[in-house]
């Protein structure tokens, strides 16, 4: 399970992903990297939780306070 999950995460670096956090932020970014703990580095990440989507950068996002990420699809 966790080979796939890595695949699945190595497959998404340099893509969009949206993530649902503890403290119900929405939070999209580019994926750029991540290491064993799902802590992700996000390039260009903003948070989309409300109507104004607030800008936030570069941003490193801890793994224990992430409850989702939606990854993008597959492109075939």
């Amino acid at each position: 399970m966790a080979d796939e999950i890595t695949n699945l995460m190595n497959n998404s670096k340099d893509k969009l992903v949206l993530l649902r956090l503890r403290n119900t932020r929405t939070i999209q970014g580019i994926l750029k990297d991540f290491d064993i703990h799902m802590n992700l580095t996000l390039e260009d990440a903003e948070d989309v939780t409300e109507e104004k989507h607030e800008k936030i950068g570069k941003t490193l996002l801890r793994g224990d306070n992430i409850l989702l990420v939606s990854l993008p699809e597959d492109e075939s």
